[in-house]
């Protein structure tokens, strides 16, 4: 989200005051909303889409369309907007778990994530996306790929975030 000066420079105002009015304006609409640093964010990250009902994965079946639903992609995956962040997946060593190279995850920072959450974290000085699994006491990260091998810190591992949803676009 830009800045206030940004938005000064954009729609052309000349003070601040001018500014913070428009900012507050559009936060008592329900537009944006301030994440606990006070910065600027959407307050909507998807919007609404139309729920038409349900469609058959497994043999054919008549379709009732049911027009009066909707659903907001935000209430469904968001749970902490400031603590909500996207990132895209390079490699594949979670595709048995469904998540491929240029996918998007939907991520959540996290100081308590549960054995068996896919999550983001550092080993060692690098990131990675990986199941979260123990042995005993010691806690280790665990590919989705069978031609990848477990990964056990050597040093120190810390826990970034949780995968919440993946977003994969079909062209």
């Amino acid at each position: 989200m830009p800045t206030y000066s940004e938005i000064m420079s954009l729609v052309g105002f000349r003070s601040k005051n001018a500014v913070y009015k428009l900012v507050q304006k559009l936060i008592e609409a329900g537009i944006i909303s301030k994440d606990r640093d006070g910065r600027l964010i959407p307050s909507r990250m998807f919007g609404e889409v139309k729920m038409l009902g349900l469609v058959e994965a497994g043999m054919p079946s008549v379709a009732e369309e049911d027009r009066s639903d909707s659903v907001s992609l935000d209430e469904m995956l968001v749970d902490n907007r400031s603590a909500m962040y996207m990132l895209r997946v390079k490699g594949d060593s979670m595709i048995d778990a469904g998540i491929r190279e240029g996918d998007m995850v939907l991520v959540e920072r996290t100081n308590n994530p549960r054995v068996g959450d896919i999550v983001i974290a550092e080993v060692d000085g690098g990131w990675t996306m990986k199941y979260l699994r123990k042995k005993g006491n010691q806690f280790f990260l665990e590919p989705a790929n069978k031609e990848y091998e477990p990964i056990y810190p050597e040093g120190e591992m810390k826990i970034e975030a949780v995968v919440k949803a993946i977003i994969r676009k079909y062209f």
